[in-house]
């Protein structure tokens, strides 16, 4: 029988977490040399770094490997259970919803795996923005990554797509309903401790931006950013957009930027 979670939480339940940490811990992996170059100032003051969508903690444990203080969130339970397992060492790993949850005061935000494009809409990317860059101490540090409307377009035509081994299946098919909008339906097999099989299904529904007009926005935030394709000599996947920024040494951090008050995205 296919496990249903919580309605709060679509994504990332029990099986497909699991899979995706066998299976797919690699663009965390490829991504963590850029970003700990980045954050090199960073550790060098013992400053405090906040990972928003942290998943099942491959970038959490680079981190806290190179001597990072970290606090490591996620919207999945099951993504965080995963999280403490890899990184014990962690200052803390607690549950976060963006956009509305509290982001903690930090000295670097850092998020890979298009964690803002699984929020339901334009406007909620735009509130989780300013509230990250509302949370970044002067001198501060964002990076993350993003989708654009390239990665929509690039995968139009993309097949279903199965990979299968003695532990896990993952099925997925794709689809680009609109062109700010990318689909996947996952079927995911995952073998217990007995040899039986449990399934599960989700439906992963990415909200893609143009994220040319994002710096001008986050400017309005009192971050200044540019847009990029690489972590460092890491290319990303076409259509996967880094933001990388700094908060002025000399600004004062700003309260909670509100729904209201904050720029849109375009």
């Amino acid at each position: 029988m296919g496990e249903t979670g919580s309605p709060d939480f679509p994504y990332y339940r029990t099986n497909l977490a699991h899979v995706h940490d066998l299976g797919f811990g690699f663009h965390a992996d490829a991504c963590a040399p850029g970003i700990l170059t980045l954050l090199d100032q960073v550790r060098e003051q013992d400053g405090l770094v906040v990972e928003l969508g942290c998943g099942s903690g491959g970038l959490t444990r680079h981190l806290v490997e190179r001597g990072h203080r970290v606090i490591a969130t996620d919207a999945s339970p099951a993504m965080l259970d995963l999280a403490r397992r890899h990184a014990p060492d962690v200052e803390d790993v607690r549950l976060l919803v963006l956009p509305d949850d509290p982001i903690p005061r930090a000295d670097a935000i850092v998020s890979v795996g298009h964690v803002l494009s699984y929020l339901p809409d334009e406007e909620a990317i735009r509130r989780a923005l300013a509230a990250a860059c509302a949370a970044l101490r002067p001198g501060g540090v964002l990076a993350i990554d993003i989708c654009d409307l390239k990665w929509g377009e690039f995968r139009r035509d993309t097949p279903l797509n199965a990979w299968v081994n003695d532990e896990w299946v993952l099925v997925t098919r794709f689809s680009v309903p609109a062109p700010n909008r990318f689909v996947r339906e996952l079927t995911t097999f995952l073998r217990g401790d007995d040899g039986s099989w449990r399934r599960d299904d989700e439906r992963h529904e990415n909200v893609l931006i143009d994220t040319s007009c994002v710096p001008a926005r986050l400017r309005e935030y009192g971050v200044d950013a540019a847009v990029g394709s690489s972590f460092g000599v890491y290319d990303l996947p076409v259509g996967l957009a880094t933001v990388i920024g700094h908060r002025s040494s000399h600004d004062t951090v700003p309260g909670p930027v509100s729904a209201d008050s904050a720029p849109a995205l375009r």
